[in-house]
């Protein structure tokens, strides 16, 4: 298990408080769950998405991580809909723990309200968040 100041939290991205992340990227946003999140949850075996069309309300579940140790609900950090989803987490889940913000991204949302980025939290708040989680 990482140490909090071990964890990359890439200030480019906005956090919500189940660990998920956002990066607005032109007209979609990209979401994955965060490096605390994959550290926590160890060694991750398999992940269950939606299909593209799918529509989500912000905060609603979209996904489930199954780890060696926990099965985990996933939250749209952002409402919307669904235009992009990665495939490649069927074949190799463990993506997400190489690369949580890069080849372990999970979907990618065509937002109804954009603005909603705006209620999720820096890097800073997220990991005064946790220090205050511990």
């Amino acid at each position: 298990m990482k140490e909090l100041g071990e964890l990359n939290l890439p200030d480019d991205l906005r956090y919500a408080e189940d660990h998920e992340w956002a990066r607005l990227e032109v007209d979609k946003v990209r979401v994955g769950i965060d490096d605390y999140a994959q550290d926590q949850l160890g060694d991750i075996v398999f992940v269950e998405l939606p299909q593209v069309g799918d529509t989500f309300k912000q905060g609603e579940e979209f996904a489930t991580v199954e780890s060696v140790k926990a099965v985990v609900e996933c939250y749209l950090p952002v409402g919307g809909e669904i235009i992009a989803v990665n495939t490649a987490l069927e074949e190799s889940p463990e993506l997400m723990n190489k690369s949580p913000y890069g080849d372990g991204w999970m979907v990618e949302v065509d937002p109804s309200d954009p603005s909603e980025m705006d209620a999720l939290m820096t890097n800073i708040a997220c990991l005064e968040r946790l220090k205050g989680d511990h």
